[in-house]
């Protein structure tokens, strides 16, 4: 089994930054490709990053060039970061972090970025 647990979510003012990270334990050695997610309310849930396992990396047009995803790999646990800039009121939404493991999603719980002044 993997888990994951999202940290760094929280307010920021338009054209600020922030870090979010997901940390994955457990069964980490079947985990192919890693993606962050956002479910804004009343709209379905997206993805904004992904990592696959060949190390390539690809994000949508409402993203491109502020969203960088990375992955920190240690012996019993890999670390999903998102950093994130020039924040958008339109990128108001809960983030989640999303990990393929044998072709089965595992999600995290989520973490709310609010983007307002």
């Amino acid at each position: 089994q993997v888990q994951l647990v999202e940290s760094g979510g929280g307010l920021v003012e338009p054209g600020g930054s922030l870090r979010l990270s997901c940390v994955a334990s457990g069964d980490i050695s079947n985990i192919d490709g890693v993606r962050w997610y956002r479910q804004a309310p009343g709209k379905q849930r997206d993805v904004v990053a992904f990592i696959l396992g060949s190390g390539a990396t690809g994000y949508p047009d409402s993203v491109k060039g502020r969203f960088t995803i990375s992955i920190n790999r240690e012996t019993n646990k890999m670390t999903i970061d998102l950093q994130m800039n020039s924040l958008k009121p339109e990128d108001t939404a809960v983030y989640f972090c999303n990990a393929k493991v044998r072709g089965i999603d595992v999600w995290g719980q989520g973490t709310q970025v609010t983007v307002s002044s």
